[in-house]
């Protein structure tokens, strides 16, 4: 029951720009932990050598799983399709 528990609440799928101009997509319950941890290359292995990096999507989740799913479902995009989605969310506000 505890690791259920742990599952439910604020999630966000969220995807970084590296150095590069690749991005990145992750799924956390800390952003702003998973971002530090991204940029001091503690994070995802992907992203060693390829800091810093610059948050550009983000979006709440109601629990683990659907924060997993839309992680999955945005890596299956292609680079132009990210691009797309990162212009509308930056122009959104």
């Amino acid at each position: 029951m505890d690791n259920f528990m742990k599952r439910t609440g604020s999630y966000y799928v969220y995807i970084v720009k590296c150095k590069g101009g690749t991005y990145y997509t992750g799924s956390t319950n800390d952003l702003e932990n998973r971002i530090m941890l991204h940029n001091s290359g503690r994070g995802a292995k992907y992203l060693r050598g390829k800091a810093p990096v610059e948050l550009v999507y983000t979006r709440g989740c109601r629990d683990f799983k659907n924060a997993l799913r839309a992680e999955r479902d945005i890596k299956k995009l292609s680079h132009k399709e990210k691009e797309e989605i990162v212009r509308i969310y930056t122009n959104k506000g």
